[in-house]
């Protein structure tokens, strides 16, 4: 049995999360990684999608769950984290990594990221 690792890095969405009302209705650039570490021993045999990780799924629950909007990058990332995990019974750890671009802040802030791992 070999344990795999997939990533899917730089989903970038347009959401509305944050503090400031401004964050909520202007909304602002995200990226999100994600790092599954899986068996998918099934897959090397069949080729077959059923037997590992559809990444169009990781994509559409990224999409889903950054739709919804949340003051706090942690709190979309545990959405996020939690769906997934939830969506894949084969990942034994989930790595799932929100970025915000630009956030509102007193300086020139590239970029601050939440990363929650398990």
């Amino acid at each position: 049995m070999m344990t795999s690792t997939i990533k899917i890095n730089g989903i970038y969405i347009y959401a509305y999360h944050g503090c400031l009302p401004e964050e909520t209705k202007i909304g602002g650039e995200y990226i999100v990684d994600v790092e599954m570490l899986t068996n998918v021993d099934t897959s090397y045999k069949s080729d077959d999608l059923k037997d590992t990780i559809d990444y169009c799924t990781i994509y559409e629950i990224v999409k889903k769950e950054m739709a919804i909007p949340s003051k706090l990058i942690e709190h979309v990332c545990k959405r996020l984290f939690d769906s997934i995990k939830n969506q894949f019974k084969t990942i034994e750890k989930i790595k799932v990594c929100v970025t915000k671009i630009k956030p509102p802040m007193n300086g020139n802030v590239d970029k601050v990221l939440f990363e929650l791992e398990g």
